[in-house]
């Protein structure tokens, strides 16, 4: 008689986490979001974009929550930098920014995610278990907008 095994329950236990945002109040709020799940590392963070590359060489975190608008450098042209530096990073942009063209240039430079900042409570854990899993992650009000934009 065959055996089969159930699938396991995918988690996201040890994923190490570089939180990039100017708005310090704002990062205290992912913080408190990621930490419900209970699972995920927050390894550093940094307040600009130049930051953001130097401690993603640094770290070479598992996965990279990572504003667009950010003083020195931004976020895109961050990603740009970061997929050379660790590649092995995943990224998720995380942005109040919401025009079409911006989410779409954000995702076409190496990032597997994008969640406004709005719908972080909802989308955010969402998003880093999916992205922790290879598979992309679009937050559903964007995800209209970059389709019907079409």
């Amino acid at each position: 008689m065959p055996t089969f095994r159930t699938a396991e329950k995918q988690t996201i236990s040890g994923v190490r986490v570089l939180v990039v945002d100017d708005n310090d109040p704002f990062r205290k709020l992912v913080y408190s979001i990621l930490g419900k799940s209970g699972e995920l590392e927050i390894i550093g963070e940094a307040s600009d974009g130049l930051e953001a590359v130097h401690k993603s060489e640094e770290l070479q975190p598992d996965l990279i929550l990572l504003d667009i608008g950010l003083p020195t450098l931004n976020g895109i042209e961050a990603a740009r930098r970061i997929r050379k530096l660790a590649p092995n990073s995943k990224i998720v942009f995380l942005s109040q920014e919401s025009s079409p063209d911006i989410v779409r240039g954000a995702l076409s430079s190496g990032a597997m995610g994008y969640v406004a900042k709005l719908s972080a409570s909802r989308d955010l854990l969402a998003a880093v278990e999916a992205v922790v899993h290879g598979k992309q992650f679009v937050s559903e009000a964007l995800r209209d907008r970059i389709h019907a934009d079409r």
